[in-house]
């Protein structure tokens, strides 16, 4: 487990270690040797693209240290401007003659690396046109380049960017920044590396999760067990407008692969037939049902809930006032987990959300951020720019868990959060389906926590991208027949 932090909380790390523990020429000097170590630069040619603040101080100070190793380096001024800090490693520089440019007349096709400290984490807003031009610039050189902290022109908190540096390395300092991970980030850094420069955390730390975090989660079966031990989940939803056959199928394949005892499905009857075809080890119930919608009947529901552990409600379902009534009783009577998925979501969206504060259901709500903007009545934008906070803030008021489903995933309860990085691309169609579906498997035989969840989405990303397909050709069903080796990869 790695930790990850917001601007706020290193900004305010960063102050408490220069009052009481290191100066800031200290932490520039650790910086500069700490980008120097990540990477091999002997027999290289290194250009040095320096900002006017501590970011650049870093960049001068790894300037300074690959001189003094013997290693061709020079830098790029795109400001006269200095940090304090800054223009002592910048005369140091100098002083040892390090050659200095401004950045305009540097050739950036006689350099083998190029080295980006233009902007640190105290960036936010739209780059300036003149730096916008230097990014284009060094994106289009064709040359590895490396990111001191992150990558210029990237949020620290959202990851967000107008125009950014694309880097072949990105050497985070300190601790992990949230901008690192989220919306265009990944897209943009190709790998990525912290270095701890002894800048002690003050603050809300957020858990980069890994597959040795979740052994207690996957922990070896006893040999003299039974289906009862593993949960049995039920998966209700489906329509005649959109019976997903294949869909509810691999929800329930994706559960069962996850490791619980045994799945149901719960389908209108005008489909039952239809996805009868598609099950092999999971068993159907047929649901009372009106022109291919479920229709609320509570007499139906005890008994197609009746031994469940765990239901996942939502998918194909379509919009119905039926289903506003079949969700309100299933909150209003039942104590299981409850995972809201698809349709389920547009269904909670279209009623009272304080249910959710009574209810005695541990719920699971996964969406997107579109979905998440519509349920909780909060700009898109606002939510891009501040996922963490928006996202909490309504897991906390709520009591649920929240997965919300990105290019790096949030699960987070209010009070724990966990990221999940996601190293595959899946953005198709039953993507979310085979999440939802392994969320259920795995909370079939563990304890509702964040980590429970958290592990279930490490698997789907695992298995996506274990499945070794190309981003055009990638289907769904790749990732269920990977689960298998994703979780024996976690066990190792």
């Amino acid at each position: 487990m790695e930790i990850v932090v917001s601007r706020k909380v290193m900004e305010k790390s960063e102050s408490y270690t220069l009052a009481y523990l290191k100066s800031s020429k200290e932490l520039m000097n650790l910086a500069g040797l700490a980008v120097m170590s990540c990477f091999y630069f002997n027999d290289s040619k290194v250009l040095v693209i320096c900002g006017s603040g501590n970011n650049a101080g870093d960049g001068y100070a790894l300037a300074y240290h690959l001189k003094k190793k013997g290693i061709d380096v020079s830098v790029a001024l795109v400001s006269n401007k200095f940090s304090h800090f800054g223009k002592i490693y910048f005369d140091m520089c100098r002083k040892i003659k390090v050659p200095i440019l401004k950045v305009e007349n540097a050739d950036f096709s006689k350099y083998d690396i190029l080295v980006d400290a233009i902007y640190g984490i105290g960036f936010k807003g739209r780059i300036p046109q003149k730096e916008a031009e230097i990014i284009k610039m060094i994106n289009n050189s064709q040359k590895k380049v490396i990111s001191i902290d992150i990558n210029s022109g990237l949020d620290a908190d959202s990851g967000l960017a107008d125009i950014c540096v694309k880097s072949f390395l990105t050497v985070s300092i300190g601790s992990y920044k949230l901008g690192h991970f989220l919306n265009s980030a990944p897209d943009n850094i190709g790998n990525l590396v912290n270095c701890n420069i002894g800048i002690p955390i003050i603050g809300e730390k957020i858990s980069l999760m890994d597959s040795n975090d979740y052994k207690d989660i996957l922990k070896e079966r006893p040999l003299y067990g039974s289906i009862s031990d593993y949960g049995h989940i039920g998966i209700m939803g489906g329509s005649l407008d959109y019976s997903g056959a294949v869909k509810l199928s691999n929800m329930s394949l994706s559960s069962l692969r996850s490791g619980c005892g045994a799945s149901r499905l719960i389908v209108p009857k005008e489909i039952a037939l239809g996805v009868t075809p598609y099950l092999l080890e999971s068993t159907l119930m047929a649901f009372p049902s009106k022109d291919g919608k479920m229709v609320y009947d509570s007499k139906a529901i005890n008994k197609a809930l009746e031994g469940i552990s765990v239901l996942l409600i939502g998918s194909g379902w379509g919009v119905s006032r039926e289903h506003q009534l079949i969700l309100k009783y299933i909150l209003e009577n039942y104590s299981i987990p409850l995972i809201i998925d698809d349709d389920g979501i547009k269904t909670l969206i279209r009623m009272n959300l304080d249910i959710l504060k009574k209810t005695k259901c541990k719920v699971i709500l996964t969406l997107n951020s579109f979905e998440f903007s519509k349920l909780s009545n909060c700009d898109i934008n606002e939510l891009l720019n501040n996922p963490l906070e928006l996202v909490r803030i309504f897991a906390d008021k709520y009591n649920v868990i929240v997965v919300l489903k990105g290019v790096s995933t949030i699960v987070t309860n209010g009070f724990k959060t966990h990221i999940v990085s996601k190293p595959f691309s899946v953005s198709k169609a039953g993507s979310g389906d085979v999440l939802a579906g392994i969320i259920a498997g795995v909370c079939g035989y563990n304890k509702i926590s964040v980590k429970a969840v958290s592990c279930a989405v490490y698997i789907n990303n695992l298995a996506s991208f274990l499945a070794n397909k190309n981003q055009i050709s990638f289907i769904s069903s790749d990732t269920i027949n990977y689960i298998d080796k994703a979780i024996c990869q976690m066990n190792k």
